[in-house]
């Protein structure tokens, strides 16, 4: 299994428009970061989680020629609005695109999306085919994908662990039953905001208390905000298991 992270950022992105901050003005490529989104390339299927604003951009820069299914972790804009996007590869496969998600989400994506769903199917559209996701375990061609409920705040959303990596966005607070499914995780992707608590978003310190209960080989830190600093500085304050995740990086298992 291959992980890249296809963005690293925060539903605004890195740099912020209109931000002349240190972080946003920084020539670092590191410190560029397209909105949050995970490639999982397993038996050479690929598979995405969340796809956002920058999707197109992410799927180019990836050169991902075909996508098995796209799994979202929950129905804001930075995790959706890259949806219509898939019409190349509904061309190119000859098949709607399987879409996981919660019921709430798929209501959303009805919504929001819905001249793919109008009885008068306007030439070119996307074609989606939405799958539901509960709180159980679902495979697709074999890979087991197991969902874990998380908290932004007030809503409910979804992480997903595949095998001996999990994946995490979005999220400030994850019931200890729900733990519980993480132990044993090699590799640890998770949402931080930035070091100042936050109403929706894990900080640092947060974060740090998951790593020290769940123990995992390796974490990454994404969904970052440009209030987080230069992904040097950060690195050098970080412990020697935990790193700054950056757009592009790819981790094998």
């Amino acid at each position: 299994m291959k992980a890249t992270l296809l963005g690293t950022g925060t539903s605004q992105g890195v740099p912020v428009v209109a931000c002349d901050c240190d972080v946003c003005a920084s020539t670092n490529p590191k410190d560029k970061r397209l909105r949050s989104s995970l490639l999982l390339t397993i038996n050479d299927k690929n598979f995405v989680i969340d796809a956002g604003p920058d999707f197109r951009q992410q799927m180019l820069r990836e050169m991902v020629k075909t996508l098995r299914a796209i799994l979202l972790t929950h129905e804001h804009v930075d995790h959706i609005f890259g949806l219509d996007d898939i019409r190349s590869y509904n061309w190119v496969q000859k098949n709607h695109m399987e879409i996981y998600a919660e019921e709430r989400v798929q209501k959303a994506i009805k919504r929001i999306f819905n001249y793919v769903f109008a009885s008068f199917k306007y030439p070119g559209i996307p074609k989606m085919e939405l799958r539901k996701v509960d709180n159980e375990p679902f495979a697709i061609d074999g890979v087991e994908f197991v969902p874990i409920r998380c908290w932004h705040h007030k809503l409910p959303v979804y992480g997903y662990r595949v095998g001996d990596l999990t994946y995490i966005t979005d999220t400030n607070f994850i019931e200890d039953s729900e733990l519980a499914k993480m132990e044993g995780t090699k590799i640890l992707i998770i949402n931080c905001l930035r070091k100042e608590k936050h109403l929706s978003h894990f900080n640092l310190a947060e974060v740090l208390e998951i790593v020290d209960r769940i123990k995992p080989e390796q974490t990454y830190l994404t969904h970052i905000s440009h209030a987080f600093g230069k992904h040097d500085d950060v690195m050098k304050e970080l412990p020697e298991n935990v790193f700054l995740a950056y757009d592009g990086l790819k981790l094998e298992l």
